[in-house]
């Protein structure tokens, strides 16, 4: 079965960086489109960032220039960089696997456990 499981989260000062990972088993992960989703106390499920099959990457509006996604196929990783992180980055992260290829906002068809992310000074 699919299994999806973060690492990487923390408690970091704002302006400060983490890298998060996702190690993916169960399916055959370079054949479709991955995805970061977060969740902040007391807000719903809110796509970050998506990485389509073959690298292709978006991210939304307030995290562009501050996240990047990008996945190893060799090792079945997902990886999301953050950097300039801000306080309203605070949530638990997610991976998030695509039933295709592509990266469709919203559409999941697994969620790993997820890693708390704390931007605080």
């Amino acid at each position: 079965q699919v299994q999806l499981v973060e690492s990487g989260g923390g408690l970091v000062q704002p302006g400060g960086s983490l890298r998060l990972s996702c190690v993916a088993s169960g399916f055959t992960f370079r054949t479709y489109a991955m995805n970061w989703v977060r969740q902040a106390p007391g807000k719903g499920l809110e796509w970050v960032s998506g990485i389509s099959s073959g690298g292709d990457t978006s991210y939304t509006n307030s995290v562009k220039g501050r996240f990047t996604i990008s996945r190893d196929n060799a090792n079945n990783v997902l990886y999301l960089q953050m950097v300039s992180l801000k306080p309203e980055d605070t949530a638990v992260y997610s991976c998030a696997k695509s039933p295709w290829p592509r990266v469709r906002v919203g559409v999941y068809e697994a969620l790993g456990q997820g890693t708390q992310v704390t931007v605080s000074s």
